[in-house]
């Protein structure tokens, strides 16, 4: 009984995981605009995200322009979409995978082993999903930390960090609890 809450746990978590990194990969809002002068009225509100750029004006209007062209990126954001890309597909295998497990693990009792297998091939690939879409995430909070509190960055580039990250570490952290609790089977 113990074994079948931690497996549907797991699912859940491995769920909304996916679920979080397939929201956290399109979402715009990876950095956004800091205001650290002394003006208060703001009249806009930059987000940048893997796909596209927005300008939010006073909060009515709402303009998002997708990247132009796929070679005039830089290289870390063709990395970071490529490896959100690869987190949400294998996060979505992970799952079906997962389910698979969970279904079967009850239903046949003569070849326990194989289905356990099964349970581990979810897990160890809820885990590598974990830390791909990790990677990028922490790598973007990284770099807008630093450029936060680099003097020699002019105060409009300055970003502060976006909800898609937050999404991106809470997803993050359920693929690994889910990763890891198939793993423990």
């Amino acid at each position: 009984m113990v074994c079948f809450v931690l497996q549907i746990t797991g699912l859940i978590f491995g769920g909304i995981g996916m679920v979080g990194t397939l929201a956290a990969t399109v979402m715009p809002q990876w950095r956004v605009s800091a205001y650290i002068d002394a003006n208060i009225v703001v009249f806009e509100t930059i987000w940048e995200g893997l796909w596209m750029d927005c300008i939010s004006q006073m909060g009515i209007r709402l303009q998002c322009k997708f990247y132009d062209s796929l070679l005039a990126l830089p290289p870390p954001l063709e990395a970071f979409r490529a490896l959100m890309c690869t987190a949400v597909v294998l996060s979505i295998i992970s799952f079906l995978m997962a389910i698979v497990g969970v279904k079967y693990t009850h239903r046949t009792r003569e070849d326990s082993q194989g289905i356990s297998i099964f349970l581990l091939a979810a897990g160890v690939a809820f885990l590598l999903t974990g830390i791909l879409a990790l990677i990028p995430v922490s790598w973007t909070a990284g770099s807008i930390i630093c450029d936060f509190y680099d003097p020699e960055v002019p105060a409009p580039l300055k970003r502060e960090l976006g909800a898609a990250l937050y999404v991106g570490w809470v997803s993050t952290a359920l693929l690994l609890a889910a990763g890891a609790m198939y793993c423990s089977f």
